[in-house]
């Protein structure tokens, strides 16, 4: 049985918060309905079945941004694989998109996290995800992507495009970043998201800044895993989705073990002269949904990257919203203008095949060979 340390006070208040924005709710709120929903994830569409293993690091040379009182900085990732073989899969679980403490409480921050999204009646701890708990890996080395989540997000939410494209033979690593993350369960307990609304700029500093620690202590530390014998640490991309797609942008320009990386609809504005410095592949994919459609493409004007503009698309179709709000929908749990808000009003099964294309595409090709030399650099002014 895992063994949880007391929370901290700050944790502790944080849960009262929600305890009574629970009640404020009323008593259907933290109740659930008879016949809840249950959400399914597509299955990936490549040749491998996908295996996965947790992990908690510990980053002993940064305390928390978020919450000093933690102390020291932990980062959970989730590791998804190509596996050895269908058989090779039997009697290993399929994991839960959440833990069942994450799905709690996920149920109640849901419609905070994202207004729309219904209070009650799904069972968030039923959403199964297809990858299979320490599955034995396809042996060889392979390409390594790491993954940031959009602010707020776990990053489990990330989930359907890692393991399409672990199926087609990559190693994914998805990132969560506590304290930014809606929730997030780790040894010591559960942590919760400090954002209320959009970040101001000084938090949203912080959060990119952490981000991208995060990113890069990950980085330090892949070959410390077990898994590192299927890892090619020569081979690196980084993709993200929102804050995790500026994440992303900022991780590829400063760290020259990563060779490409994607942006899903992230801004550029934060660090000007660091983006336009980056001379590595990019590909940048932004929805024609975007409430912030002008900021987008201010901040990305004159960067040498290849853009894709998804149609009938709302912002978060990039990631696993794209399947459990039609659901959603298809329940009469939410009402079109809430998945027009959300994913847009198009096919999103569509429209994320196209993403998992141009991602596997570009990835295949961009990381066929190791990274190219550490470029010069110019100091800091």
């Amino acid at each position: 049985m895992t063994q949880y340390s007391a929370p901290s006070r700050r944790t502790v208040a944080k849960g009262a918060l929600l305890g009574a924005a629970a009640a404020l709710l009323g008593p259907a709120a933290s109740a659930v309905a008879d016949g809840p929903a249950v959400l399914r994830l597509p299955a990936p569409a490549g040749p491998h079945p996908v295996g996965l293993r947790t992990f908690v690091l510990t980053d002993t040379s940064r305390e928390d941004p978020w919450e000093p009182a933690a102390g020291v900085r932990q980062v959970k990732i989730s590791v998804l694989y190509p596996a050895r073989s269908a058989r090779a899969v039997r009697g290993c679980p399929r994991a839960p998109q959440l833990t069942p403490a994450e799905a709690g409480l996920f149920a109640v921050l849901a419609s905070h996290v994202h207004p729309g999204l219904p209070e009650t009646g799904v069972d968030w701890g039923a959403v199964l995800t297809h990858g299979h708990v320490d599955a034995p890996p396809l042996p060889g080395r392979r390409p390594v992507l790491l993954y940031s989540p959009g602010g707020g997000d776990s990053r489990t939410l990330g989930t359907t495009l890692a393991e399409d494209l672990a199926s087609h033979g990559l190693v994914v690593v998805l990132v969560d970043h506590p304290g930014d993350a809606s929730q997030v369960e780790l040894p010591s307990g559960m942590r919760t998201t400090v954002l209320r609304g959009d970040p101001d700029p000084e938090t949203f500093r912080t959060m990119i800044d952490t981000r991208v620690a995060d990113l890069r202590f990950v980085l330090d530390r892949l070959g410390d895993l077990p898994l590192a014998p299927v890892m090619d640490p020569r081979r690196i991309g980084v993709y993200g989705h929102s804050a995790g797609g500026t994440a992303a942008v900022h991780a590829l320009a400063g760290d020259d073990r990563i060779t490409a990386g994607v942006n899903l609809e992230g801004y550029l504005d934060l660090d000007p002269d660091l983006v336009a410095g980056l001379d590595r592949p990019l590909l940048m994919f932004r929805t024609d949904g975007f409430a912030s459609a002008a900021r987008l493409e201010r901040s990305w004007a004159g960067l040498p990257a290849r853009r894709v503009l998804l149609t009938d698309a709302g912002h978060w179709v990039l990631s696993d919203y794209a399947h459990l709000v039609p659901q959603l929908q298809a329940a009469g749990l939410v009402t079109a203008g809430t998945r027009a808000a959300l994913v847009g009003a198009g096919d999103t099964a569509t429209t994320t095949a196209l993403v998992r294309h141009g991602m596997r595409a570009f990835f295949d090709h961009r990381l066929r060979a190791p990274a190219p030399p550490a470029r010069p650099r110019h100091a800091p002014q």
